[in-house]
């Protein structure tokens, strides 16, 4: 089982926790983890860019000439593709989708692998407690300062909703807070580290093992 420093609000190490390996302690798999990265971008993809097919532009109820006798190539109407402003033929569409199919167990699975790694590369910070914050930027800049986390991205995951927090570290660059139950694998893998408390750790351990 890993073992991390546990650090209070002046970034002095107090105590020790064991992280339990059945969240932080799972092999990785790439293949998963990338599909879970894929699912999440395709939840998230809006299909702005919109082009219209023949059937959806106006006008060309006539055939432009007659069939024969003009010299000209046949046509049937100016909706047609290869008129100017005729349909566009393949283009993009706003009913497009990008589903892609990951049951429940798989994406949890990819979470804890994700963790896991935090966990094997050092990159998990545990502070005593997130109660004590009044709300001041400086005051998290300072710890984070003082903590492993230095200049590096961090993740800051609350075991419920804490405004003083989430307040004090909106301004921070490079630094985002979430809630420990809904913690996502991009955004474990975008930032470097990630700050939990103590009851936040608690909250993630019993909501993916």
């Amino acid at each position: 089982m890993e073992k991390v420093p546990v650090y209070n609000l002046k970034g002095e190490q107090v105590s020790e926790v064991t992280l339990d390996d059945a969240v932080f302690g799972v092999k990785p798999n790439k293949k998963l983890v990338q599909s879970v990265v894929r699912l999440q971008r395709s939840q998230s993809f809006v299909p702005y860019a919109h082009t219209k097919t023949r059937g959806e532009i106006r006008g060309g109820g006539r055939k432009p000439w007659k069939q024969k006798g003009t010299g000209n190539a046949r046509q049937g109407s100016i909706r047609a593709p290869q008129w100017r402003k005729g349909g566009i033929v393949f283009g993009p569409r706003n009913t497009k989708t990008m589903n892609v199919k990951i049951n429940a167990k798989e994406r949890r699975q990819a979470i804890r692998m994700v963790l896991s790694d935090k966990a094997a590369e050092q990159h998990i910070v545990v502070i005593e407690s997130f109660n004590d914050f009044t709300g001041k930027t400086k005051q998290i800049a300072t710890l984070l300062q003082q903590l492993p986390v230095k200049t590096h991205s961090a993740l800051i995951a609350a075991a419920k909703k804490n405004e003083p927090l989430y307040r004090a570290a909106k301004n921070i660059e490079k630094t985002n807070t979430v809630l420990a139950d809904s913690v996502n694998v991009i955004d474990l893998m975008k930032f470097q580290y990630l700050v939990l408390d103590q009851a936040s750790l608690e909250s993630l351990v019993i909501h993916f093992k």
